[in-house]
């Protein structure tokens, strides 16, 4: 069997061992496929392993010998599975690897945001403190998150740790889901409401929802303006899932009291991003789920789900 890993330097930076594959077959490993040279690292593969490489209809078509891709990842978008339902080629991603990783990533920009640690780092270090010769210089106001509501939309894994965290906090939690209903959750310091609900009562708002042409844009010039005044906005799931004009707007309106994404609608950055200058706005470079320990845990899931397919059980199968 050939393997082709095509997006080596997006799982590892020399740290994980990815050698594990070639116990499976006859393994070549790229750092990254760009788009253009998608066609000739695949062309002979059996089995692909990618993280982000763009496997669309057209590049899959010259892999004659393809039956199986992995993904290193929850989310597929970047592969056509329509193609490969009509090839019968076996697509297979990870599940629940980043699930804590990504939760303390978004408590880490709330904490950060109320408790304002990255701007007081700052203007200790420019000599602020030195010049304020005052034992409190309260530059800049500080909150507590007790007491506040969390707004979780998508309601997986992920969702379902933040909710744990915020509790410790002593957060009033809601919950918007696609299966949203009013029937009573099973622990009750959860509450479902709808999307509308969510927007206006949340004092800060953490998107965790897969990119589905129903999510593609779910917030936009219409969601942010129903947000409460002063909310604190947070996405670390897909890009696409924000109008990044209507965010862009929202922020320098003050309509929002800042945001924190982790995710854009194109990767890498581009110079022309709307958010690039964007005031109030942390952006990490979709980092969230990369954890020493969760890129581990995601190799073996991908290692095992690669043993399982050539075993004639796959699992973790999206088609």
């Amino acid at each position: 069997m050939k393997i082709i890993l095509t997006d080596a330097a997006t799982i590892s930076r020399g740290d994980l061992d990815l050698s594990v594959f070639s116990k499976y077959g006859e393994v070549t490993i790229y750092d990254i496929t760009a788009k253009s040279e998608a066609v000739s690292h695949i062309a002979d593969a059996d089995a692909i392993l990618m993280n982000k490489t763009i496997l669309d209809a057209d590049v899959l078509s010259h892999a004659k010998r393809l039956r199986y891709i992995g993904t290193f990842a929850t989310g597929y978008n970047t592969i056509d599975i329509e193609y490969c339902r009509k090839h019968n080629i076996t697509v297979c991603n990870a599940d629940t690897y980043s699930t804590d990783a990504v939760a303390e990533t978004v408590f880490a920009y709330i904490l950060n945001r109320f408790h304002r640690v990255a701007e007081y780092s700052t203007f200790v270090s420019d000599g602020g403190w030195i010049r304020s010769g005052g034992y409190l210089p309260l530059e800049f106001p500080i909150f507590e998150m007790s007491g506040r509501t969390l707004g979780i939309v998508g309601y997986g894994a992920i969702g379902h740790r933040v909710a744990e965290l915020a509790r410790a906090f002593r957060m009033r939690v809601l919950v918007y889901t696609r299966t949203y209903t009013r029937t009573p959750s099973n622990d009750p310091s959860v509450k479902y409401v709808s999307f509308e609900e969510l927007l206006g009562e949340s004092d800060i708002i953490t998107c965790h929802c897969p990119l589905t042409k129903d999510t593609a844009g779910l917030f936009d010039k219409a969601a942010f303006g129903q947000m409460k005044a002063g909310a604190y906005f947070i996405n670390t799931s897909r890009g696409g899932v924000i109008d990044e004009s209507a965010l862009f707007d929202a922020l320098e309106s003050e309509r929002l009291a800042g945001a924190a994404i982790d995710v854009l609608t194109q990767e890498p950055m581009h110079p022309d991003c709307v958010l690039y200058r964007a005031k109030n706005l942390t952006i990490t470079p979709h980092i969230a789920w990369a954890a020493y320990e969760t890129r581990q845990r995601l190799t073996r899931i991908v290692e095992d789900n690669l043993q399982n397919f050539i075993a004639g059980a796959p699992t973790n199968v999206i088609v």
